[in-house]
């Protein structure tokens, strides 16, 4: 994660007019029902199990989980400050961090392995503590936090793949799992009934550029651009495509030029027509935006993933506590104002090298997971409605979602009396309104334009409340 923000961050957040009859010279067959041109892409439909499902987890896990350490400094991303590259958060990018000179990540690794330890001989004790991973608890666990599809990072920049690749790596040997990590979670997933998805790093490869990223031109400094690198990242895709039919696309920091990123998008929708890629693979198309770290005030014509971890990193960081890890009030308020605005929420959650959710994280998920048990029916299947916020008479937040001619007003925490007023909110003369969890109905007047309800004297749950309302 991370460098990619500075880049494609940029055309998430930009009106580009792209050309619409821009063409590839790659080929493909005659039958197919995509080719690789942006024409043809661009006609790929927003698959409606993506648009329903609004909760995703991202499984970072690696040979970075071994040490599982990034410094507590910008918790903030704040990744145009001078220091960010230094004070890395991100657990993942250990390799990078502990060879930036003078770096905390530098001096951890230098007291805790010695300065001779290389970043490559983590992949034994991974590949050992890994052993001991259990799928079917760890996808019983992301189901349980009410998750709709998981995606897991096959290959991060480091190069080391969770995958029986047979695809051979000419730069370094000894980086591949010798267990099917992600084969073995695709199963696990798609037993509990969600969607599995794949993370892939193409833009960075450091067993084909080691770097490090020092500087901010660095990030584009070190993306292999090479044909060598361009075919392994394409037939390694192919490959990935093949053995897992992945529901999700989920490429990072860019995809190299010369590893044919139109075919590969048309390849993935022929085998999997109901796929979705991201917007990260350098090129004109995607079917949903990933912004990081990121808010938006406003609902979004195109649809968009929220992108962020549990803490300030993915991957697992040792250092993170109950401090550092977002809140389960915030959690589950983060999740209604994205899908308000035509978001998607997709978790970083980091394991730790035997493939354990760190206790703090899952008590997280479970939160979460008890919040959408009651209050799932605003949430999956919504569309956004005529504005994402709102207010009430004592200035609580309001969100807004609609399904199946239902309002849904959502109340970001608990008002402090019965009477609550819900502000430029109309409801039909007949209609019935009621607090999901609750079966009773909710007296109610309409006073103007606004619409003022007798909550019950204990409300049922906590951090956010459910108003279900017949649309006028």
């Amino acid at each position: 994660m991370k460098a990619f923000t500075r880049t494609a961050f940029l055309l998430c957040t930009t009106t580009l007019a792209w050309p619409s009859d821009v063409s590839s010279a790659q080929s493909a067959p005659a039958n197919a029902a995509y080719q690789p041109n942006l024409t043809s892409l661009e006609r790929h439909p927003l698959p409606q199990w993506y648009a329903d499902a609004k909760l995703g987890v991202m499984v970072v896990w690696g040979i970075y989980s071994v040490p599982g350490w990034a410094p507590l400094v910008h918790k903030d991303h704040d990744f145009a400050s001078q220091d960010f590259i230094k004070d890395d958060p991100y657990a993942e990018w250990y390799y990078n961090a502990m060879r930036v000179p003078g770096s905390p990540t530098e001096a951890y690794h230098r007291e805790h392995f010695g300065a001779n330890f290389g970043y490559y001989q983590f992949a034994s004790q991974f590949e050992k503590e890994s052993l001991k991973w259990q799928p079917e608890k760890m996808a019983n666990q992301l189901k349980n936090a009410g998750v709709k599809y998981v995606v897991v990072t096959t290959k991060f920049h480091d190069g080391y793949m969770l995958w029986p690749t047979a695809v051979e790596n000419p730069n370094q040997q000894g980086i591949t799992s010798p267990r099917d990590i992600t084969g073995e979670l695709t199963a696990a997933v798609r037993k509990a009934g969600m969607r599995m998805g794949i993370y892939y790093s193409g833009g960075f490869d450091w067993t084909f550029d080691r770097g490090p990223v020092l500087t901010n031109p660095d990030y584009e400094a070190i993306k292999p651009q090479t044909v060598a690198y361009g075919d392994y990242a394409y037939s390694q895709m192919k490959e990935l495509i093949s053995l897992y039919h992945p529901a999700v696309l989920w490429n990072d920091i860019d995809w190299p030029k010369t590893g044919k990123p139109l075919q590969v998008i048309a390849d993935y929708y022929n085998a999997v027509p109901d796929g979705v890629v991201d917007d990260r693979f350098g090129v004109a198309h995607a079917d949903f935006q990933s912004p990081e770290y990121v808010n938006f005030h406003e609902i979004r014509s195109k649809k968009w993933e929220e992108v962020r971890g549990l803490g300030a990193s993915f991957g697992y960081n040792r250092a993170e506590g109950e401090a550092e890890t977002i809140s389960p009030r915030e959690l589950v308020h983060l999740l209604v104002d994205v899908v308000s605005k035509n978001g998607n929420l997709m978790l970083g959650v980091g394991p730790e090298a035997d493939g354990s959710i760190s206790p703090v994280q899952l008590a997280r998920l479970q939160a979460l997971g008890e919040w959408l048990k009651q209050n799932g029916e605003a949430i999956y299947g919504t569309k956004p409605w005529t504005r994402a916020e709102g207010d009430t008479g004592e200035a609580l937040g309001l969100r807004f979602t609609q399904k199946d001619g239902n309002l849904y007003a959502i109340l970001l925490d608990a008002p402090t009396t019965r009477s609550v007023l819900l502000h430029t909110v109309t409801a039909r003369p007949d209609s019935q309104i009621f607090l999901l969890g609750d079966p009773n109905p909710i007296s109610w007047k309409q006073e103007g334009a606004d619409l003022r309800l007798q909550l019950p004297m204990t409300l049922p749950g906590k951090y956010a409340y459910s108003l279900r309302i017949a649309q006028p």
